[in-house]
């Protein structure tokens, strides 16, 4: 081996170490927090607000692996023909809507977390596999960087430049998310894990990036372009979303302590008497809105899997739907999704800015007419508690597709009729569920592919 072999192949080791060992790191710090936070907190604000509450007596037990049954077979493969249909042959990089050339960190996330999901239920060989996962990586490393230091909020899946949110060219950039850019080091962790062949590719991407500008004060921060087209650097993320973001974050060896402690700003809300987890800063005083919904709970148990805080708090917020459901007999899987109308995005929430059952635009603006089961959220639940009510959800939702294009976002409650938006996160998340039920999290050592139970 020469000298350069020898320093790339070091290089690639140090990666994947730091990825194994970030890992270690942060699963043996949520399982040190098992224990109730409150009661460590030093805080007594958090505490007052976030009193330590009693595991739940229903909680379920983790459900066990199994072969996908043929519904659920088809069911993946009908999400897998959206990245057969969106990702640029050139580029190779997935869409974050249906024929619209742009993505995001975030999406680009969910490109690679469904790439892998399809490989491990046998929906794409390994050839095909490393010949996407290797030009992705590869045009990941070559994009132009915010500032010189780490990934815009946007760019044209086809030339890789800098773009806004409507897909205008924005060579100056328009800020980055750090939420977005901790969700792509999932897939570049379980690269460590499971695809180590690839770990070139990932080191070379992850060597790029300033992470520790993301990190302010402990905090997850994003950089935000102002009117006056200055870049402000501003904390990122609500409960739920930033401690996703900072287990993911952790897996590099970078520690976001603010962002992970679940204490700081936890509260709960009566949601027909279940302590439902919200965050305390609301839109009025803290400047963001605080979502209360599916979405960070769900991508943290298929991807990174739950500590027992985390499980008990997703198990809340799922337990609020189906009382929901119960008690008004309206079907409720709720999350943040795109539409396939005008204002074309919203939060359908179990709370925000005060609310219970709230569906916003990111201005604040009431769409509650629009607001919409979730097939994405739909799926995760089903995969991750396995209960009647999940099981009813995706039996509700199984329609809202189409075979050869993909899973539209969800069904508008109002009048059953289909929210037709085809995205990548959605498509990602029914694979990831999908993947989960037969290898379980994404994140760590795959487990063997069960045989289907007759």
């Amino acid at each position: 081996m020469n000298k350069e072999n020898l320093i790339r192949a070091r290089s690639n080791i140090i990666f994947i170490l730091a990825l194994i060992i970030g890992f270690a790191l942060v699963m043996m710090i949520e399982r040190n927090s098992v224990e109730p936070a409150a009661a460590r907190s030093k805080a007594p604000a958090a505490s007052q607000a976030a009193p330590p509450v009693a595991a739940s007596r229903d909680l379920p037990q983790p459900p066990e692996l199994r072969g996908l049954n043929p519904s659920e077979q088809a069911w993946a493969r009908i999400a897998w023909h959206y990245f057969e249909r969106n990702v640029d042959p050139a580029t190779g990089l997935a869409h974050s809507v249906d024929n619209y050339q742009a993505t995001t960190m975030w999406d680009s996330a969910s490109y690679l977390l469904a790439l892998m999901s399809a490989e491990r239920i046998g929906l794409v060989g390994r050839k095909e596999f490393d010949q996407r996962m290797d030009k992705a990586l590869a045009s990941l490393a070559s994009l132009p960087l915010q500032d010189g230091a780490l990934p815009n909020k946007s760019y044209s899946t086809s030339s890789l430049a800098m773009v806004d949110y409507t897909g205008k060219p924005a060579p100056d950039g328009i800020g980055w998310s750090a939420l977005d850019i901790a969700r792509l080091l999932v897939p570049l962790g379980a690269i460590a894990w499971n695809y180590p062949e690839h770990a070139a590719g990932a080191s070379k991407l992850v060597g790029r990036w300033q992470l520790q500008r993301m990190v302010r004060d402990g905090a997850l921060a994003g950089m935000h372009r102002t009117e006056d087209g200055k870049l402000q650097l501003l904390q990122e993320g609500r409960l739920g979303y930033e401690q996703y973001g900072a287990r993911a974050l952790a897996l590099t060896g970078m520690s976001a302590p603010a962002a992970l402690d679940y204490d700081r700003q936890l509260a709960y809300v009566d949601i027909y008497g279940i302590a439902v987890p919200r965050d305390l800063r609301e839109a009025a005083t803290g400047g963001a809105h605080n979502y209360v919904l599916s979405e960070p709970y769900v991508l943290d148990g298929l991807e990174l899997g739950w500590d027992q805080v985390s499980r008990e708090l997703a198990w809340r917020v799922y337990r609020a739907q189906e009382e929901r459901f119960r008690r008004t007999g309206q079907l409720t899987a709720v999350s943040e999704d795109h539409l396939d109308r005008a204002p074309y995005f919203a939060y359908n929430t179990i709370y925000a800015d005060g609310k219970p059952w709230f569906t916003l635009t990111d201005t604040g603006k009431d769409v509650s007419a629009l607001r919409s089961i979730s097939v994405k959220a739909a799926f995760g639940w089903y995969a991750l508690f396995r209960t009647p009510y999940a099981t009813q959800l995706v039996e509700a939702i199984a329609p809202m597709n189409d075979p050869e294009r993909g899973w539209y976002a969800g069904m508008y409650e109002a009048d059953k009729s289909a929210n037709k938006a085809l995205t990548a996160n959605t498509n990602a998340v029914v694979l990831e569920s999908l993947s989960y039920i037969a290898r379980g999290r994404l994140l760590g050592p795959s487990a063997d592919l069960p045989k289907e139970k007759p």
